[in-house]
């Protein structure tokens, strides 16, 4: 994946106009480009087709969650979500430390894809789910509530139970966000 040619991409399309509303949205935590959803998906889209069938690019990632600027931080998280399939437990620590980096709900919302699925999968990853509903880092722990949010029937209610009961009774917005996203 090449990441420097997908900035250019995005810089060739940015609004800067835009970016400062979106900014604004985001509370100012975050530079943006300026290149809605819909257009940065479109320039996405070719390289992620001519990724498919290769191995994770963790470098990749790693350059787009690194970079100052969020629309880059979206396209890691595309890609997250086409490769998800091919993420094991053994990943979790990385998605954590993503997770972590650049933290705000948007961001920590778009693991829901990549955790639920590693999780439908991977039985073994029911206990770093579990501990990271207990971490330190409250965006780990609202990650670990959403995990299973796409998993409707098959949800394991016992995991859930304990995501939820390690975080009752907290101020926290987004965690009580959280809870009240995985009962519905």
């Amino acid at each position: 994946m090449d990441a420097p040619a997908i900035l250019t991409a995005l810089r060739a399309v940015a609004v800067p106009e835009k970016a400062a509303q979106m900014a604004a949205y985001m509370k100012n935590r975050f530079t943006f480009l300026g290149v809605a959803t819909p257009e940065q998906r479109q320039i996405g889209k070719p390289y992620l087709r001519a990724d498919k069938g290769r191995a994770v690019d963790w470098a990749f990632i790693d350059t787009c969650w690194a970079s100052p600027y969020r629309e880059m931080h979206y396209i890691a998280a595309d890609y997250l979500h086409a490769k998800q399939n091919q993420l094991t437990a053994a990943d979790i620590p990385r998605l954590q430390t993503l997770i972590s980096r650049n933290a705000w709900w948007d961001s920590v919302d778009s693991f829901i894809h990549p955790l639920g699925d590693i999780l439908r999968r991977c039985p073994e990853a029911r206990a770093p789910i579990e501990a990271m509903s207990r971490a330190d880092d409250y965006w780990l722990r609202r990650a670990a509530i959403t995990a299973q949010l796409l998993a409707k029937d098959a949800t394991d209610t016992t995991l859930l139970a304990t995501v939820i009961n390690n975080n009752l009774n907290q101020r926290e917005f987004f965690i009580n966000k959280a809870i009240g996203w995985a009962l519905r």
